[in-house]
C-alpha cells in the first residue's frame, strides 16, 4: 500500500521546483493533487508532466497566493475536484536578492504578501476542510528563516515568520485535529523561479556551482524536500505538530570552514 493512498492534497506553487517535486511524489504515493501557480503556461506544462500515463489524479489552478479571491477560488476548486482535502502544502514563494537596507518598500511588501500573507490565507481557507478529515498543513520555510542571510534579507524575515505561523497554526488547530508542521530546506536544486534583484519579477538564481557543499557531501535536491513532505503528510507523523525540520545536509549544524 502506498503511503498516501486516497489522500487529497493542495500544493501551492506546484508548477516548478520544490512544489513540483512534492506534487510528483504525492501522486506516486497514491494521492490526488491540485497544484497552483501564477503562470498558466508553466502550469499547463507541469500538469502534462504530472499526469504522465495517469487518467487525471492531478489538476492545475492558476492562482496568486497573495490574492484572497484567488486563494478562496483555488481551495474551492481543490475541494470540489478532489472531494475534500487532507493535505495543504504552503510552498509558493518569491525572493529579492538584496540586503534589507537596499530593499525597496514595494519589494518588501511583495515578498511578505506572497511568503507570509499567502500561507496565512491558504491555512485559513483550508482549515475547516482539513478539520473535517483530520488533515495536515505543511509549510515550506527555509534555512534562511532559521539563520538570517543578509543578501536575501526580506526573504529571511518572511521565512522566519512562516516558521512561527506554522507553530501558531499547530496550537490553533490541535483541538480540531489539524496538524501543522514546517520544513526548512537548505540550498536545493533547482532553485526558486521567482528570485530576482529589486524591481525584478523572476529568473533562476545564482549558479549552484558557487554553493558551498554541505557536510553530507552533496547539494540538496527537490526530491529531498518531497521525502520530508511525504513523512509529514502520512500516518507516520500523526504525533508531530508544531515541528520544524531542517533539510539542509548539515549546513546549520555548526560553523563550516573551507
Amino acid at each position: 500500500m502506498r503511503r498516501l493512498d486516497g489522500k487529497a492534497a493542495l500544493v501551492t506553487g506546484g508548477s516548478s521546483g520544490i512544489g513540483f517535486a512534492i506534487a510528483e511524489r504525492f501522486l506516486a504515493e497514491g494521492a490526488s493533487v491540485v497544484v497552483t501557480g501564477r503562470d498558466e503556461a508553466l502550469g499547463a506544462q507541469a500538469l502534462e508532466r504530472l499526469l504522465g500515463s495517469d487518467d487525471g489524479a492531478a489538476r492545475f489552478f492558476r492562482a496568486d497566493a497573495s490574492d484572497e479571491d484567488d486563494v478562496d477560488a483555488s481551495v474551492g476548486f481543490a475541494v470540489e475536484h478532489l472531494g475534500g482535502l487532507d493535505i495543504l502544502v504552503n510552498n509558493a514563494g518569491i525572493g529579492v536578492q538584496a540586503r534589507l537596507v537596499d530593499t525597496p518598500v514595494a519589494d518588501f511588501d511583495r515578498v511578505m504578501a506572497v511568503n507570509l500573507r499567502g500561507p496565512f490565507l491558504y491555512a485559513r481557507a483550508c482549515h475547516a476542510h482539513l478539520a473535517a478529515r483530520a488533515g495536515c498543513m505543511i509549510h515550506i520555510s527555509s534555512d534562511a528563516g532559521v539563520t538570517g542571510e543578509p543578501e536575501i534579507g526580506a526573504y529571511s524575515v518572511s521565512k522566519a515568520a512562516v516558521i512561527m505561523l506554522s507553530k501558531m497554526w499547530a496550537l490553533d488547530g490541535g483541538s480540531d485535529g489539524v496538524r501543522s508542521n514546517c520544513i526548512c530546506p537548505g540550498d536545493i536544486e533547482p532553485g526558486m523561479r521567482h528570485f530576482a534583484p529589486p524591481g525584478g519579477d523572476e529568473g533562476w538564481p545564482y549558479d549552484s556551482s558557487h554553493w558551498q557543499t554541505p557536510p553530507i557531501g552533496r547539494i540538496g535536491r527537490a526530491t529531498d524536500i518531497a521525502d520530508a513532505a511525504v513523512f509529514f503528510a502520512g500516518d507516520e507523523s500523526s504525533f508531530c505538530t508544531g515541528s520544524v525540520l531542517l533539510v539542509d545536509g548539515g549546513m546549520k549544524a555548526g560553523i563550516i570552514r573551507d
